[in-house]
């Protein structure tokens, strides 16, 4: 099996580091693409077996899935430039492109046809790389076996979710821009640590453990977080009145308008 991504950016970039470290696909079996060395070479650094090309079509044609991680207002150009390298009804597309509905993709790769080929839409995040993504993956005129192969996929990539397109949107903004929410709370922690007296190497190592090690709680109890948080919230104490004192400046609620913001 050999996957394209076409694009390989931040995004896609990201991806291509979480599949040369999974199982399911060889290194040598991953191509990717990019308009400039710079990228490519990034690329190549991250394991030197994988193809990296300037030639969009090169890659098309070669691959049984192609990921597309174009910017979203270049997809439809790169799919019209690639169109006649690949053959719709025989591969699997995979568009990790925000705002671009499968309705739309299907049509711009196969105009003759839409609804005979195969689209996924995949959100995943940057912690891909790392293999910590949470992914949202929704798919039209794809079948019990394409699904299972595009889910496992990203399953190796961290976390997968199958949802109906609808919950998309949903999802980027929980997800894929909310990786960037927790980053920003780990610096304005870490800020907060080197003004009550620790060096900022030191407080950013100790947040950073702090939000890993909430995140492992929640996912390995399965409890709910005002569980986790009420085992170390004592009468009287200063958990609860720092907690207090945030609820005050409107965090919950600048989150929440944070999120909601992005839909």
């Amino acid at each position: 099996m050999k996957i394209a991504i076409i694009g390989a950016g931040n995004m896609g970039g990201a991806i291509a580091a979480g599949l040369a470290k999974g199982k399911l696909v060889q290194s040598k079996n991953i191509l990717c693409t990019a308009r400039t060395q710079t990228t490519l070479d990034k690329i190549k650094a991250i394991d030197p077996e994988i193809t990296a090309t300037t030639d969009n079509s090169l890659a098309a044609k070669q691959a049984d899935i192609i990921i597309l991680a174009v910017k979203p207002w270049l997809m439809e150009t790169v799919i019209a430039d690639i169109r006649e390298h690949f053959s719709p009804l025989n591969q699997v597309f995979v568009s990790v492109a925000a705002g671009i509905p499968l309705e739309q993709l299907s049509s711009w790769i196969h105009p003759s046809d839409p609804s005979a080929v195969s689209v996924f839409r995949a959100i995943p995040n940057t912690a891909a790389a790392v293999l910590a993504s949470m992914t949202f993956i929704a798919s039209a005129n794809a079948d019990t076996n394409q699904i299972k192969l595009i889910c496992d996929l990203f399953d190796e990539m961290g976390s997968t979710m199958y949802v109906d397109e609808r919950l998309i949107p949903a999802g980027t903004a929980l997800a894929s821009c909310g990786i960037a929410f927790a980053m920003r709370y780990i610096r304005a922690a870490s800020e907060a640590g080197v003004e009550i007296g620790f060096r900022p190497e030191e407080a950013i190592k100790i947040v950073e453990h702090t939000v890993r090690g909430a995140a492992e709680l929640l996912l390995t109890s399965g409890n709910h977080p005002e569980v986790e948080i009420d085992k170390v919230t004592t009468a009287g104490g200063i958990t609860i009145k720092g907690l207090n004192e945030m609820e005050h400046q409107g965090f919950t609620s600048a989150v929440i308008k944070g999120i909601k913001a992005c839909l």
